[in-house]
This record gives structure tokens, C-alpha cells and sequence, in this order.
């Protein structure tokens, strides 16, 4: 995904750092719910297009940047991996996220220092969906289940087992197909 040029100061993912200033140690809480972006999750879970996201975040002023830390919750809805039934999750998770000074992260860039990809500030905005989908699309279930016990479906027929407990098929092996053969000559002898 292509960073836009400038950032959208009224989108909900972009937060404003101008009154905390440079002043390491002044920090500032953003409490908002925001509709999820697209695509925000895997192909089996992920959180439905314009469904509330819940984030409690604290902005921090840093020597390097801005430190955000808070949390991030919302509804997952995907599908059983085993019995492709609906499944729901809330998700409760826990994001950090350094926002380098633009100035501080092209020093670091200098030196050498290339690290991990350091997010910028720009200006004094932050960019919030790239750091919420990294923390957020790691903690949904790699193989979501509707319940733990989930049986799946019948490999025969495709019939969901929870639904029918006893749900079975008569299966001969068919290396003794030939001698089914022999028991229904040897039923018709005996009924003459």
C-alpha cells in the first residue's frame, strides 16, 4: 500500500501531535471509534468494512518522536476453518509504535543506523493504519474455530457433523469388493 503524498488531517487513522510539542514527557490521550478500513485481516477472519474499532491510545513526546501506546478493539468475522461455520472474535490488542521526528530519523539514516523501518511523523501528523494493521492482523486466530471442539464436516458428503452426532457412511474397503460379490451369490442360494 502506497503512502498518499500528504495526510488527510480529518481521517480518523490520522492523529494530530501538534500540542504535545517537543517537550519529552508531555503526553496526550485520544479516545475514538473509527470504522475499519478495508481489507483489515486475513482471508479466513478479519474485521468487516466500516465496523467499529475501539481505540484508547496515549501519545507520549519522546526524545526520537512520538510514542503511541494504547489498545485496539473490535469484532472479527470469519469463517470455521473446519466446518465453515460463522465465526465471531473480539480482539483486544495492545499496540506500540514509535514515530520518529523527521529530522532524527534522517540522522539515524546517516549514521548508518538502518534498524527496523522507522515511521515519520509528518509534520505534525501521524499515520495510524499501517502500525494498527501490523498489530492487529498478527493476533487474529491463524485457523479461527467456532469452537474448539469443532468436528468439521463428513469427508463423504460434506455434512456438518456437529449438527448430526451419529452421522456415518457404510464404506467397504475396496480391496474385498470382489468378495462382496461372493455373500450376495451365497444369499441368493440359500432363499432357493
Amino acid at each position: 500500500m502506497q503512502r498518499p503524498v500528504h495526510l488527510d488531517p480529518r481521517s480518523p487513522f490520522v492523529l494530530d501531535t501538534h500540542e504535545l510539542g517537543r517537550r519529552p514527557g508531555s503526553t496526550r490521550t485520544v479516545q475514538r471509534t473509527v470504522a475499519a478500513p478495508a481489507d483489515l485481516g486475513t482471508d479466513v477472519i478479519g474485521f468487516p468494512e466500516g465496523s467499529d474499532l475501539e481505540l484508547d491510545l496515549r501519545l507520549e513526546a519522546v526524545m526520537e518522536g512520538v510514542l503511541v501506546t494504547g489498545s485496539v478493539r473490535g469484532r472479527a468475522v470469519g469463517e470455521c476453518v473446519r466446518c465453515l461455520g460463522e465465526v465471531v472474535d473480539d480482539v483486544d490488542v495492545f499496540l506500540t509504535e514509535l514515530y520518529a521526528y523527521p529530522e532524527r530519523a534522517k540522522a539515524a539514516a546517516e549514521e548508518g543506523d538502518e534498524g527496523e523501518d522507522v515511521r515519520e511523523l509528518e509534520g505534525d501528523l501521524i499515520d495510524l493504519e499501517p502500525a494498527l494493521r501490523d498489530a492487529v492482523v498478527p493476533a487474529l486466530p491463524f485457523q479461527p474455530l467456532c469452537r474448539p471442539d469443532c468436528p468439521g464436516l463428513c469427508s463423504e458428503c460434506g455434512a456438518r457433523l456437529a449438527d448430526d452426532p451419529d452421522h456415518s457412511h457404510e464404506t467397504l474397503d475396496p480391496r474385498w469388493s470382489a468378495l462382496s460379490g461372493l455373500v450376495s451369490q451365497d444369499d441368493e442360494t440359500k432363499e432357493s
